[in-house]
């Protein structure tokens, strides 16, 4: 497991290299974003799925400590270019 993962911004022919940071990314296929909010709101599933496009991983998991059953803060995307990696 790997915390706090930069992710480069390609934008023409420039590369920023510490662009985004990811706050896990598990066995190099799962990217993890953690929160701890009282609600998910849509600026934090567009965080993940920008983090997720640009890493290129095949899925990622948003994960919300801030609700009182944990189950009901986890959100899952799926990127649908890199989900043959598999």
């Amino acid at each position: 497991m790997q915390r706090e993962v930069t992710i480069p911004v390609k934008y023409d022919d420039m590369v920023f290299e510490t662009g985004y940071r990811a706050d896990l990314i598990a066995s190099e296929k799962i990217l993890i974003e953690i929160k701890s909010v009282e609600k998910i709101l849509p600026v934090h599933k567009a965080q993940t799925l920008t983090y997720l496009k640009l890493a290129n991983y095949p899925v990622a998991l948003l994960i919300n400590f801030g609700e009182a059953l944990v189950k009901n803060g986890i959100h899952r995307f799926a990127n649908g270019s890199a989900a043959n990696d598999l």
